[in-house]
């Protein structure tokens, strides 16, 4: 980007298909764990100095400058792509009817198919994973800026592409690439983990263990990889039953990407795993999610219920997060299969 200034590369993350596929060598990282908030690393410091220098004569698409780019809700996203033109994303995959012997065996044996009126909702849902990273749609930028700010509790806009993005657990300096097998769903479930009120205390928790000297991990990258195992399990209709018992499809998904993160921050944690560790976990995680998506998500809501810090903000914010119920509509015509960087398999 002409006449932007790059703050320099303070390490290079892993790519996406080392962490799902090879298994992760160790990387421990230079420096101990950064806190968030008012003890950010010394190195975001410096990072954010030199933003704070550049921002003001950037221009072009996603070149926002400190403080142009107000916050954006999860649902005022959501209620955008809701009314998009989503031409580009409507070959979206959805579970194929059986027929003869296994039309009888899914009967008897297999999960509800999901009601007629939540289509819409999964329609969108699977358009979004299809969608790419527009750097020339405003709300997508207003997306990328917001899961950055409340990551690093930066009051700070910052650019488009460089090594700060390196810093919350992307590959590289274009957050884009990570988001081929997932979409710009990938990136909304980022912004549900960080604008609900209950689920920031534990997204910020996942954050600070990502970036410890001795545990570390790419947080992003595990965000996409989670992501890509709800869209899997939504896929194979293993989320019928669950969805159709809360009326919601995009809520169920957002509330099972927050159980699968919060089983592997346990896990992570309390087993001492590192990067080495990654792929088996990763394996043992999707399998969780595919087959007892009931028993995560009430794992979710035994830890909210636990949790001081989520309570107290839920009193003093109990609006936050939800936001006005939002009518989906059918919006696609699916033909093909999800593709991308983050297959597990």
């Amino acid at each position: 980007m002409s006449g932007s200034v790059t703050p320099p590369r303070p390490g290079k993350s892993l790519p996406v298909p080392a962490l799902v596929q090879n298994g992760l060598p160790k990387a421990p990282r230079e420096e101990a764990e950064r806190p968030l908030g008012a003890e950010v690393s010394e190195e975001l410091r410096r990072v954010q100095e030199q933003w704070e220098a550049v921002e003001q004569s950037q221009s072009g698409p996603g070149a926002l400058s400190a403080g142009s780019a107000p916050l954006i809700s999860f649902n005022e996203a959501l209620q955008y792509f809701q009314s998009a033109e989503l031409k580009q994303c409507r070959k979206v995959p959805v579970p194929v009817p059986r027929s003869g012997l296994a039309s009888l065996l899914r009967f008897l044996f297999g999960p509800p198919r999901l009601h007629p009126q939540l289509q819409g909702e999964q329609e969108l849902a699977l358009a979004m994973a299809q969608c790419a990273l527009d750097d020339n749609q405003k709300v997508h930028m207003r997306i990328l800026q917001t899961v950055y700010k409340r990551l690093t509790s930066s009051s700070l806009g910052c650019p488009r592409y460089g090594a700060h993005w390196e810093e919350l657990g992307f590959q590289g300096v274009d957050p884009g690439t990570d988001l081929r097998g997932t979409g710009m769903l990938g990136l909304m479930q980022i912004l549900f983990f960080v604008m609900d009120s209950q689920m920031l205390p534990l997204a910020r928790e996942i954050f600070r263990l990502s970036q410890q000297e001795t545990q570390s991990f790419p947080f992003c990258i595990m965000s996409v990889n989670i992501t890509h195992m709800v869209l899997q399990a939504l896929r194979q209709e293993r989320l019928c039953r669950e969805c159709n018992r809360r009326g919601q499809v995009i809520a169920v998904l957002n509330q099972l990407y927050a159980a699968a993160f919060l089983r592997l921050y346990h896990l992570w944690k309390g087993q001492n795993k590192t990067l080495a560790d990654s792929n088996a976990l990763l394996k043992e995680l999707e399998i969780a999610t595919r087959k007892k998506p009931k028993q995560l998500l009430k794992s979710l809501e035994t830890y909210l219920k636990q949790s001081p810090t989520a309570e107290i903000l839920q009193q003093l914010c109990p609006q936050a997060g939800t936001g006005e119920d939002i009518d989906f509509l059918g919006i696609c015509d699916p033909q093909v299969e999800l593709e991308g960087a983050a297959r597990l398999i």
